[in-house]
């Protein structure tokens, strides 16, 4: 006969909690594109590109609130919001910069779908993933024009 064990109470918290974390850890992200894609819309060689960075910077205002939503329903509370990485000052070097978050920020996200148990959350992070990847195509893009 199989055995079954007992219910642990204790693993939706811990769920939640790494959860939350990671939901905290996706706001830090799409607050700081958000600072740091404004930046670079104003550093763009002309109106079309600075046209699509704005774009994808709404993109991101949705991302956030979307994630601030999910997380204060889960923690009960607001996330303390911090930029966690400077946007480089030089547009090259901000286009870069950009390309390489979004591609990285594409793997968390899916990485946190996977772990996550509620469908609204799964679905909202695979298709924040999706956009990302969107976005880097843009910005790799914009690297190539120059």
């Amino acid at each position: 006969m199989w055995h079954v064990p007992p219910y642990n109470p204790a693993f939706p918290a811990r769920q939640n909690s790494r959860l939350i974390k990671d939901i905290g850890k996706a706001i830090n992200g799409e607050h700081s594109a958000v600072i740091c894609y404004q930046k670079l819309a104003q550093m763009a060689a002309n109106p079309e590109i600075k046209k699509q960075i704005l774009e994808i910077r709404q993109d991101e205002i949705r991302h956030f609130n979307t994630f601030l939503a999910f997380y204060t329903s889960l923690a009960g509370r607001k996330p303390d919001i911090k930029i966690t990485e400077p946007c480089p000052a030089q547009y090259q070097a901000g286009l870069e910069f950009a390309f390489k978050d979004e591609q990285e920020t594409v793997d968390f996200y899916l990485e946190t779908s996977d772990h996550a148990q509620d469908r609204k959350i799964k679905e909202a992070f695979k298709r924040a993933a999706a956009d990302e990847q969107n976005h880097a195509v843009w910005f790799l893009y914009f690297m190539t024009k120059q």
